[in-house]
């Protein structure tokens, strides 16, 4: 990493720019740069030093990583406008029990049994099985952000209440835990600029410590002894 710029990844379905217009407000030294990239590629070329930080679909290989769990994804169900789907608010996964559901070969939920049938192909990635979909060949699970990434007009998506999900999180090299990556963690956990984990903790206000008060030694009392 250089102080030219900070490089920081994101897997697709991510939306980073509420954090980015916190870093040009408080990081304008050092300008921000979003590079999307398939979560298959993401931890490699963190791990290559091709970037400094990056937003990865958990769960991720560890090893010499810093990780911080984010949020989790909602699970939908994509389905064509007028499919019995569409007619209902949200599903279960039970529900879906005689589709033909797609699985493509990027898929990101983990299951412990695939729901429904399976297709008659596994497409090679989300947007070709969004297109199969389209043509009335079958549904697709996957993550409401993916959903709403590669929506169509033809098409549309509900909430599957027991479905797995997949979760968002924060990555870097454990050797890379700089004063830049400990701003962007801030702004990622909301934190406000003047907080102690920030790069300028004695901004920081302090609190008056309130007087204390003295307390008043008590006599001794006296007793007379009776001659």
């Amino acid at each position: 990493m250089t102080n030219a710029e900070f490089r920081l990844a994101y897997v697709p379905g991510v939306t980073p720019g509420k954090w980015a217009g916190v870093w040009a407000e408080r990081v304008r030294e050092v300008p921000l740069r979003l590079v999307q990239m398939p979560a298959a590629e993401i931890v490699p070329v963190l791990r290559d030093g091709g970037v400094d930080a990056a937003f990865v679909r958990l769960p991720v290989d560890r090893e010499a990583l810093h990780v911080i769990p984010l949020y989790l994804e909602t699970t939908v169900v994509v389905v064509p406008k007028d499919h019995a789907v569409a007619a209902v608010e949200e599903v279960e996964v039970a529900d879906l029990a005689d589709e033909d559901v797609f699985e493509p070969l990027d898929n990101v939920l983990a299951w412990d049994h695939r729901p429904g049938q399976p297709a008659f192909t596994r497409p090679e990635s989300t947007a070709e099985a969004i297109e199969l979909v389209a043509s009335g060949a079958g549904v697709l699970l996957l993550p409401q952000s993916l959903a709403r990434l590669h929506h169509r007009k033809d098409l549309t998506y509900r909430t599957v209440t027991d479905a797995p999900q997949s979760q968002i999180g924060l990555a870097w090299l454990e050797a890379e835990t700089t004063d830049l990556m400990e701003e962007l963690i801030g702004i990622v956990r909301g934190r406000t600029p003047n907080s102690s984990r920030g790069r300028n903790p004695q901004q920081q206000p302090t609190r008056k410590k309130p007087p204390q008060k003295r307390s008043t030694p008590k006599r001794r009392r006296q007793t007379r002894r009776r001659t």
